[in-house]
Parts: C-alpha cells; structure tokens; sequence
C-alpha cells in the first residue's frame, strides 16, 4: 500500500504538471481536501472523486479537520494505495500533508509527492516580483490571524496566503498594525494564474473591507519605505562597529557607554514626565541603540548575542505569567503579583548566585527595592520616629538617610513609586519658581 499526495496547481488546470497528469490519468478514485478548487472540476470524468469539504462544516477547527483528513486517508491506506489531492503544491502550506506524513512515517506505510505548482509562483508572475532578489517572507494567514505581533521583517515583503474570510482578513489586519502603518499599500491578488486574475491596492486599513475573500486570495506586503526593522538597526550598528566602520563606535566597550547609557535612560524618564510622545520616540531609539551597541560588542568578544538578549527576556515573561501562558487561575492583580514575586524568588534561589540590586540605581528607588525584598513593614508612626531622631541627631546626614528610607520602605509597603512621586512634585515645583 501507498499513499500519493499530489499537488494539483494554482488553480489553473493547465498548470497541473505531466506528472501529475499520467497520475491523474492511471487512477480510478482520488481524495481531494476540498472541491473549492478550479482544478477539481476539471479532474478526468472516469475517476471518483471523494471530498473532505463536509469535515469543515462538522468540525470546529482546521486542526481538528485535518486530524480527520489524516485519520480518514490512513484508514483506507489499510485497504489499498491512496491518492490524495491538495491545492498548490503537496508542501506548501499544506497542513493537511504534514499531519498525513506524520502519520504514514509512524505506521511505516510509503508515500509519494507529486509536485504541482505553487500559488507562490503564480502571486509572483502577477506581481512580476522575483523572490529571491526581494527576500520574499512566506507565511499562511491562519497562522499571522493568531499571532499579536507579526513573525515578519518589516524591511521585506511579504506574501499572505489564503485568506479565505472577511474574518480572517480582519484579525491579520489587526496583527499587521502592530507593525505597519495604516496607510501602507498592500495589493490583494486574487486567483493569480487562472483567467479570473485580480489585483486591488487599496491602504491597509481598508484591506477587509471587501466581502468577497477566498482560499485563492494573497495579500502583498510590500516593505516599508525605510528601514524599520531589527535587522536594519543590527546592519547599521554592526557596520559602525566593522574595521571600515566609525572609530569612535569602534573603540567603546561595555564600561565605556555605561555613563551614555544611563542619560539615555534619564532623557526617556524626562520624556514621559513631561508626557511628550513625539520626543518619547526619539529617546526610545536612543535607548535601543545603547541595547543593540552592548549586544553587538558581547558578540565580538563571544559574550552572548542578541538573540541570546531576547531569548532570555522572552522566556522571563513566559515563565512569570503563567496565568498568561499556561493553567494558573488567577482573582486579581494581587494573585498576579504574588506569584511573580514567588517565580522570582524561585529562580534567584536556583541562581548560583545570589541576585544583587544595581548600585547604579537612584538611591530612593534602590532603597524602596530593598525594603521591598526583604518585605520590611513600615508605618508612618516609624517615619515620625526617624523624624525625631532627626531633629536630635548629632549624625545629621545619616538620620537624613533613615528619614528618606523609611519614606521609601512605606512607600513600597503601600505598593506607591517614591522615586516617581518625589520626581513629579519637584518637576511642580520648579515649574511654579520659574513660571
């Protein structure tokens, strides 16, 4: 027994290739994954065609549709060979396939691919784009409809498959705005390759708007219209850092931008007390530049990478949101803080050393991190005291310290930001003197 997956084109029947032709010609039944493909209708009259369309309507969702496919092909696999037919090409965004391989491999039963041309192909005949020259990005618009951030590199273009629904062109829609403007133009090309060829531009903001959607809808993204991307600012950053790059760049170290790297850090601060998001912008970038120059000297000195970077912090975020990302229940931002705290405390106790608050950081906010760990309880009764011992102190800079710190350790115990309130009443104050 056998089981053939063949690929029966982009929708033109006279794109079917010899292969796959003879194939088609020697069989007497065949399983198509859906009778919504152009090809279909034009299958041989002699052969039984047999259709899994009436899984999608019975089923709540394509993974378990192509559970069912699969289950169902290897079943009648037992009783003979198979020929399974897909749109496109057997590989290419085919989940179908995948789960059927998957299942033939586990029971040791063969398979054959026989190829057939890609919508891939026939979007970029429409588009006269050539793929490699572009660095074109791939991916199925189920897959981008569930994502909250787009897996994709705003500086190339990109092909969404299969749009099939207003549905989900509106979530894609939604994941792309994360990355793109909604002004930015995407051309949606519609059964590329076949007669009823169609291709719309429109912004995308507007890109669901139409109702008229299906499987052998692509959407184009094309680049943004300057770099914009990580990888862009990695390029330039790393460029900066080569032999033939700037000397200045070239000569920093990781000590040597610690001081550059904490007035960036201030300016953004500044920014956001004084709420001025088109400076905020600017002073982030700063700010990630400092970030991409540290990552980018670690990988000379074969430190850590960048990916090493977002790898850790991306990890960090799952495992401390399990409420998020896995099962814990939670009944509020109390539970959500608790157990963070309790993660945390998990992972300093598994660390071969133990966690140290940066010394470089403002003392009133160190101090308030301090009593925070140590889960120190101070009352405003212990700030008048320390008050007292003030106004009677012969070390009048020391007690001045107990004073701030018991301020900061109530501060924490009420779950409020000295650092931030102190900042915003001086910001009042000197606006006030100087208005």
């Amino acid at each position: 027994m056998t089981i053939t997956i063949l690929g029966l084109g982009y929708g033109d029947p006279r794109a079917l290739t010899l292969q796959a032709h003879d194939e088609l010609q020697r069989a007497r039944e065949i399983f198509v994954r859906t009778r919504a493909h152009p090809t279909v209708a034009a299958l041989p009259p002699h052969l039984r065609v047999h259709s899994f369309d009436y899984l999608y309507e019975s089923l709540e969702s394509l993974d378990a549709v192509y559970t069912a496919i699969a289950d169902a092909l290897m079943e009648h696999a037992t009783r003979g060979d198979v020929l399974y037919a897909v749109p496109g090409h057997p590989l290419f965004g085919e989940t179908s396939t995948q789960r059927l391989l998957a299942r033939a491999r586990a029971q040791n039963i063969p398979t054959r691919l026989v190829a057939g041309t890609s919508f891939i192909e026939a979007v970029c005949s429409a588009l006269e784009l050539d793929p490699l020259a572009r660095g074109l990005q791939i991916t199925d618009a189920t897959d981008l409809a569930r994502l909250y951030f787009p897996r994709l590199d705003p500086d190339q273009p990109a092909l969404i498959a299969q749009v099939y629904s207003r549905a989900v062109a509106s979530a894609c829609k939604l994941t792309l705005l994360v990355l793109y403007p909604p002004e930015h133009t995407i051309t949606r090309v519609d059964a590329a390759g076949t007669p009823e060829q169609r291709l719309v531009t429109c912004p995308l903001a507007e890109i669901d708007h139409a109702d008229d959607a299906g499987l052998l809808t692509t959407w184009y993204v094309p680049p943004l219209a300057r770099p914009s991307g990580f990888n862009a600012l990695g390029q330039v950053v790393a460029h900066l850092r080569a032999p033939e790059g700037c000397p200045w760049d070239r000569a920093q170290t990781h000590q040597s931008l610690r001081k550059d790297f904490l007035e960036e850090c201030y300016e953004v601060l500044d920014t956001l007390d004084r709420n001025d998001i088109a400076h905020l912008r600017e002073e982030l970038g700063d700010l990630l530049l400092h970030i991409f120059l540290q990552a980018q000297i670690a990988a000379e000195s074969s430190e850590f990478l960048l990916t090493d970077v977002i790898a850790d912090i991306t990890a960090k975020l799952v495992r401390r949101h399990p409420h998020v990302f896995g099962d814990v229940q939670v009944r509020g931002t109390r539970d959500i803080i608790a157990n963070w705290e309790r993660i945390k405390q998990s992972e300093q106790n598994d660390a071969p050393h133990p966690a140290r608050l940066p010394r470089a950081l403002p003392a009133l906010a160190r101090a308030q991190k301090i009593a925070r760990r140590h889960k120190m309880r101070v009352t405003l009764r212990d700030v008048h005291a320390a008050i007292e011992k003030l106004a009677r102190a012969r070390q009048r800079e020391r007690a001045l310290g107990e004073v701030l710190f018991a301020l900061a350790a109530y501060a924490a115990s009420k779950q409020m930001d000295a650092e931030s309130a102190l900042r915003t009443v001086a910001n009042t104050i000197e606006q006030q003197k100087t208005a």
